[in-house]
């Protein structure tokens, strides 16, 4: 796996590793950090490190280091895996939003070898239930077509993930074309109860770990922009 992220002010670079908690997968992120180096700000819990939703409690909102969110970014895919098994090959996250235990968001971009473009996608991880997805450019699928207005490796694009109250909504964004938008209600998501947190990451989320030794993922970014209320 390889990556080019520029090394923004206030992130954390999280290392590639063969099994990092939490996970099977290796990534190469940066993990937003609000407490911008005061490290008697603890990286965990509702804090001056992390978020919260527009719609939590008001001791929540008062605590936290911001309330809702918007993260842009600007990047390019150069490569992406060609072997292992079928449901993994091509498939890395790009940008997230974390929380406690969950990902209220995901965002992928998939393509598979045969196709000269990727689709994106997004995941919504409701609390103590199951994942929806929302197809942006293309399908997810494992037999998936080409998308006729999806992305090439090495196609510069941006994409935004923006939380007002419970309301999450993601757009890409390439030059001379319309914006793609995918809104998504949290209403019943749970992530305004009391003691949830949030924050971005942004980078190389590798989740094919059935590719050959070879093979590997390459991503580069440009830009990327974190703000709060």
């Amino acid at each position: 796996m390889k990556i080019s992220i520029p090394q923004y002010l206030y992130w954390r670079k999280q290392q590639p590793c063969s099994a990092s908690i939490n996970t099977n997968y290796v990534r190469v992120e940066l993990r937003e950090m609000l407490r911008r180096g005061n490290t008697s700000f603890s990286t965990q819990g509702v804090g001056k490190n992390n978020w919260v939703f527009g719609s939590s409690p008001a001791a929540a909102r008062a605590a936290a280091g911001g309330v809702d969110g918007r993260l842009f970014a600007t990047l390019a895919v150069n490569r992406v895996t060609s072997t292992g098994d079928s449901g993994q090959i091509g498939r890395i996250i790009i940008g997230q939003i974390h929380a406690n235990d969950d990902e209220l968001v995901r965002l992928y971009y998939r393509k598979l070898p045969a196709n000269s473009k990727g689709a994106i996608y997004i995941a919504h991880e409701k609390i103590g239930g199951e994942e929806d997805y929302f197809e942006l450019v293309g399908s997810r699928s494992n037999s998936a077509s080409s998308p006729a207005e999806g992305i090439a490796l090495d196609e510069k694009f941006s994409y935004e993930i923006k939380v007002i109250g419970r309301h999450l909504k993601v757009s890409l964004l390439r030059p001379k074309r319309d914006p793609i938008i995918q809104y998504v209600d949290m209403s019943d998501s749970g992530y305004d109860a009391p003691g949830q947190y949030q924050y971005f990451k942004a980078g190389l989320y590798h989740v094919n770990n059935t590719a050959d030794v070879s093979d590997y993922a390459q991503v580069t970014f440009y830009q990327s922009e974190n703000s709060h209320d």
